[in-house]
């Protein structure tokens, strides 16, 4: 087994507001930099190799939290929001009604418009899953919220049409096991960084 511990990137400004951002390269907010600045890593992960998706708020937390230049694997990217990019859930909800919920009830398979679902976000990770199994190193990853969740769902089978079985928090670090015939299991989630 090779394990994997997973973040998500410190918050932006478009966090604060409860934006979607996807794709977008938002940077971390002041605050941002101020939360993980105090974060702290368990020790047994402080020497584990980095590995960081391209977007800026997830290298800068890598380096604020690391002190080290993560390695950039692009699959590790946010889920592709596309036109909905910018939007708030609550503001979407309520002007696409009957549309949104229908969208919503599709959990792994829901998609917004030019964008990506969460099982495509799954299918990108399998083969760089697979191939940090191979390399069997034990490896930090700062990434997405839609990406940690993609990893939860893969170890646990949650499909997401429902609430996820343990909500997985903010500021915390989230290990699972990857076993060489690419299957992903939970060790531990939420365990707090302050």
């Amino acid at each position: 087994m090779t394990q994997l511990a997973i973040i998500r990137h410190g918050p932006t400004d478009w966090n604060a507001e409860g934006r979607f951002q996807g794709r977008a390269d938002r940077f971390l907010s002041e605050e941002g930099r101020l939360d993980v600045a105090s974060w702290r890593l368990p020790d047994d992960v402080k020497t584990w190799r980095v590995l960081a998706s391209p977007l800026s708020r997830a290298r800068k937390t890598a380096m604020l939290l690391t002190g080290r230049e993560p390695d950039i694997d692009p699959r590790l990217i946010e889920m592709d929001f596309g036109e909905w990019e910018g939007e708030q859930l609550a503001e979407l909800r309520e002007r696409l009604g009957e549309e949104m919920r229908v969208n919503e009830a599709r959990g792994l398979d829901f998609t917004p418009p030019g964008g990506e679902s969460p099982r495509m976000v799954m299918d990108r990770l399998r083969p760089l899953l697979a191939e940090l199994a191979e390399q069997n190193e034990p490896c930090l990853v700062i990434a997405h919220k839609a990406v940690i969740r993609a990893l939860y769902a893969m170890a646990t089978g949650w499909d997401m049409t429902a609430d996820a079985p343990e909500k997985l928090k903010n500021a915390c670090l989230h290990r699972f096991d990857l076993s060489a015939d690419g299957s992903v299991s939970v060790i531990s989630l939420n365990e707090a960084l302050t």
